[in-house]
């Protein structure tokens, strides 16, 4: 007879399996300690010694119930993920009751009571991982009811292992009620980090699956187990009125409307059987179609009466946005964003399923009531962001990573719009017109589009960091070629980098002072370069200055004969009339020339004092010192295979040596000595308060996995980004300055400031870290929009606490 066909799990699974069986034993091991102190607090003797009793024999065979419970989690977990045919052929019917012991009835029913008191402390974490879990098994949809995960299974497996330790039923049960507290207060954490191992394997979770069904007179209707667009318009949608036919959102032709539902343009594609949804992209999670159908006609009235450029009676979106505005409207930028949500509340949370998705309603309602009245958002932008309430509502109740990832492409998308557009002196200019209408145009095309997908989102992102980009390229043109000079000067310093990178090899092997070798590869090299940049790196300059290198390496060898040492006196002044012309062609300050020359003489001293080497050695060290000074200069062409780092860190007077007097000037680069470092920083009283990790949480919500971005202090300078506004103090004031450009390497930065942002500031990296360390540099913005919408969200609620307390 051949044997069964074994079904392996996938690998995530099994790394998650372990996990929980890993849960399992803690909350075994809890459930010991826990019963001994609830029999302490028993009500009567005979409560008491029912748990001690229960207590006495867990834990004397925990061992064979952790067994039991991996051996029967283990069996479920391979028949739940093993192929349809091989499951269907073991499958318990269950409509045959009378097949069934009712033992295993009551064990079923027992277990879906253990997992939905589970279910109750992890509901957020489980819809999580449904999505992932749905990847791993190749559903291609959430099926929370198939998740072999799910609370309800390890319940199972809890009472298997019970039944199988001990043969008392008071003893089961008082284990398995112990358990089920454990379990609980462990399985959240437990579906976290296993979310987290999927996340971090590049697992994306599967999307929601409309079912698309044959419908009357060959048409397609979608099917969901929810309705909400009311009574009327269910009916509409039934009996098929209009000219379109049996699709709930089908139409005519472009631009009709089917009742009073506003038409569908972009997510669906429409013909004379009605509409079917487009299965590109990822979506962002599961959402009952009902809602779904709801927020698009709400989303789509929006945009069709902000693209209209104004409002009509037949809208309920127009009406309210006049009832907000006081009046009529002529354009939607002269119309007072209301908060959609706070509007439509009762008919989002009667179309929704669940306390969860409730709490989410009110959230979302909650914070864009602070998004909307945010002193640092200009109006124009505030509007834009309004029409994005209820893809930004879809985004929430479907994907739970809106809430604890900030890297969210919807959460980047809202708050990139707010950032750059507080950064702007105003939209009247030419400058902040294209802007204002690059953001119309991208928030138009998510409300009309399928906002349903991630990827609408990350594209759009996209688009804005590439127009910020080309606008920051082009303001920055407007004042000659400021880029070009900071990116020629930038490949100057990465030239004098990778030669200073080849000399430091090379020089490795070859014997001398460490603090010689770092003068030739560090500094020398930077002498080369710069002669070789004016005249030629075979002039006859860069080949006096090679000599002088060599002459240099070959001074503090020891002498091999009295012949050396006095051609090596007799040279000594030569030399050091080359070391300083070398010195004085790159400005190398004073107070580290005196620091070399305290470290050379003892070394020069030393070298006559040592007269043991062979005048063989010193002639081949000789050989190969040259060498390696007459090795080809690296040029600008040798750039376009090196990598593109940051430089290491240099001396000031090193970044500022490419730049004479008026190429500062014009770039407007700002000097240490320029600053007062220990003069007093001015307060100043617009500033908002640091926000801190749990003033950015909301309880009952997700807690984020990324730290908030810096907004100040010495980390900010690695977070600077083009577009954005900062603070900066400047000739004893704060000033509002907005970052235009960054050289590819990260070594230069320039600022835009005053009026009109027409001046320019240039800083070097180093200059930059100094400033935010020293606090006379941070961000704009106490945190980004979503960030402070939330502290305002959580104040406001606690306000009201405590209040409601008093």
């Amino acid at each position: 007879m051949n044997a069964p066909p074994v079904h392996r799990l996938p690998a995530p699974l099994e790394a998650a399996a372990q996990r929980i069986k890993q849960a399992a034993r803690q909350a075994v091991e809890r459930s010991i300690e826990s019963l001994g102190l609830a029999a302490l607090s028993a009500g009567s003797v005979a409560q008491r010694s029912e748990i001690l009793a229960a207590q006495f024999e867990m834990d004397r065979k925990s061992a064979m119930f952790i067994l039991s419970f991996d051996e029967a989690f283990e069996k479920r977990l391979r028949h739940d993920c093993a192929p349809r045919s091989l499951r269907e052929s073991k499958e318990t019917n269950w409509s045959e009751l009378s097949l069934v012991e009712d033992h295993e009835l009551e064990i079923k029913v027992a277990a879906e009571r253990f997992g939905l008191q589970m279910a109750h402390a992890c509901e957020w974490e489980l819809r999580e991982l449904d999505g992932y879990l749905g990847t791993v098994l190749e559903h291609g949809r959430f099926e929370a009811e198939h998740n072999p995960l799910r609370p309800e299974l390890i319940g199972l497996a809890m009472i298997r292992a019970a039944e199988a330790t001990s043969d008392r039923e008071d003893s089961r049960r008082v284990v398995v009620a112990e358990l089920a507290r454990s379990l609980g207060d462990t399985l959240g954490p437990t579906y976290a980090s296993i979310v987290a191992d999927l996340r971090n394997m590049g697992i994306k979770p599967a999307g929601l699956t409309v079912r698309v069904t044959e419908g009357r007179n060959d048409g397609r209707h979608f099917q969901s187990g929810v309705d909400n667009f009311g009574a009327g318009h269910a009916r509409e949608a039934e009996h098929g009125r209009g000219a379109a036919g049996s699709g709930s959102f089908a139409h005519s032709g472009p631009g009709s409307v089917h009742g009073s539902q506003p038409s569908v343009s972009g997510a669906w594609s429409h013909s004379g059987t009605g509409g079917q949804r487009s299965s590109r992209g990822t979506l962002l999670g599961q959402v009952d179609m009902g809602m779904m159908n709801l927020i698009r006609r709400l989303a789509v009235g929006d945009g069709m009466s902000a693209s209209a450029g104004g409002f009509d009676d037949s809208g309920s979106v127009g009406a309210m946005y006049r009832s907000h505005s006081g009046g009529p409207v002529g354009s939607y930028g002269s119309a007072v964003a209301p908060n959609l949500i706070r509007v439509h509340r009762e008919e989002l949370r009667a179309a929704s399923t669940g306390a969860i998705d409730h709490m989410v309603i009110d959230v979302i309602g909650s914070l864009f009531d602070q998004i909307l009245s945010d002193p640092k958002v200009p109006p124009q932008m505030a509007r834009q962001i309004a029409r994005l309430q209820l893809p930004v509502l879809r985004t929430a109740l479907g994907d739970p990573t809106f809430f604890s990832s900030r890297r969210h492409p919807v959460r980047r998308f809202v708050n990139r719009i707010a950032s750059v557009g507080s950064a702007l002196e105003g939209f009247e200019d030419e400058r902040g017109q294209r802007f204002l209408a690059k953001v119309r145009e991208l928030v138009q095309e998510v409300v009309q589009g399928d906002f349903e997908q991630i990827e609408t989102y990350e594209t759009k992102l996209a688009e804005l960091e590439a127009f910020v980009a080309e606008e920051a390229r082009d303001e920055v043109a407007t004042q000659g070629d400021v880029a070009g000079l900071l990116q020629a000067r930038e490949d100057q310093l990465r030239l004098q980098g990778l030669y200073a990178q080849q000399l430091s090899g090379a020089l490795q092997e070859l014997t001398a002072p460490e603090f010689l070798r770092d003068f030739v590869s560090q500094v020398w090299s930077q002498v080369l370069l710069k002669a070789a940049s004016a005249s030629g790196s075979d002039s006859e300059q860069v080949k006096r200055l090679r000599l002088a290198a060599r002459e240099l390496f070959m001074s503090v060898q020891p002498k091999a004969s009295a012949t050396q040492r006095k051609e090596f006196l007799a040279a000594l002044p030569k030399l050091m009339q080359s070391l300083n012309a070398g010195m004085d062609l790159v400005l190398w300050p004073d107070a580290e020339r005196r620091a070399f020359f305290a470290q050379l003489l003892p070394a020069h001293a030393e070298a006559l004092k040592n007269s043991g080497a062979r005048t063989l050695d010193y002639n081949l060290l000789a050989k190969r010192v040259e060498s390696v000074l007459e090795r080809r200069l690296p040029s600008r062409e040798d750039l376009l295979t090196a990598p593109l780092q940051p430089l290491p860190a240099q001396t000031e007077a090193a970044l500022l040596a490419p730049f004479d007097a008026e190429e500062a000037r014009r770039v407007g680069l700002v000097t240490e000595a320029s600053v007062d470092w220990n003069g007093k920083v001015d307060i100043d009283l617009s500033d908002e308060p640091e926000l801190s990790e749990v003033d950015a949480q909301l309880e009952g919500m997700p807690v984020p996995t990324e730290a908030l971005e810096p907004t100040r202090g010495k980390s900010l300078a690695d977070h600077v980004q083009i577009g954005f506004a900062y603070q900066m103090h400047l000739h004893g004031q704060w000033e509002k300055v907005r970052l235009a450009h960054v050289s590819p390497a990260r070594t230069f930065y320039v600022f835009r400031h005053g009026t009109k942002q027409r001046e320019a500031v240039s800083l070097t990296h180093r200059m930059l870290v100094r400033l935010c360390d020293s606090g006379r540099m941070r961000a704009f913005e106490s945190a980004y929009l979503l960030e402070r919408a939330t502290a305002r969200a959580r104040r406001q609620l606690a306000s009201l606490g405590a209040r409601a307390g008093a």
